[in-house]
């Protein structure tokens, strides 16, 4: 398994399709032969020779965890854990394609106190597991 990278990665896997859903995450996935819409633009207006954005036939795998959804890094981070733990599980399931793993909405302050909490980090695991079986079933 690899892990997205350069901007022009996570651009070319978010510009494919949506395959899963949960209330806090969404499952992208995008063909490995991709390009971004930048290297599309440049292509379209001469022939430059561009390097592939995903050099090896493998499951590409990248966490996209904004600000915008979980202010603290403490908590960005511990997400960030949590979703390559859960996909290296389903390494075997999923076929050679890259995949974004997007927060789309926070979790409430109220119910998790703590950016760092280990009620935080179970819920975080099982919502993840579920957005991962959904996605392998899309797949």
């Amino acid at each position: 398994m690899q892990r997205l990278k350069t901007r022009a990665q996570f651009q070319a896997v978010l510009g494919g399709a949506i395959i899963a859903k949960t209330p806090h995450f969404a499952l992208h996935r995008n063909r490995l032969d991709a390009r971004s819409t930048a290297v599309q633009a440049e292509k379209s207006i001469e022939t430059v020779e561009v390097a592939p954005l995903f050099r090896q036939q493998d499951m590409w795998i990248g966490a996209m965890v904004p600000k915008r959804w979980a202010k603290r890094a403490v908590t960005r981070n511990a997400i960030k854990r949590q979703i390559y733990a859960v996909s290296a599980d389903f390494y075997c399931v999923y076929p050679h394609a890259a995949f974004v793993v997007r927060l789309r909405s926070s979790f409430a302050k109220t119910e998790f106190i703590s950016a760092a909490s280990e009620q935080l980090r179970q819920a975080v695991r099982s919502e993840i597991q579920i957005l991962m079986d959904a996605g392998a079933k899309a797949v």
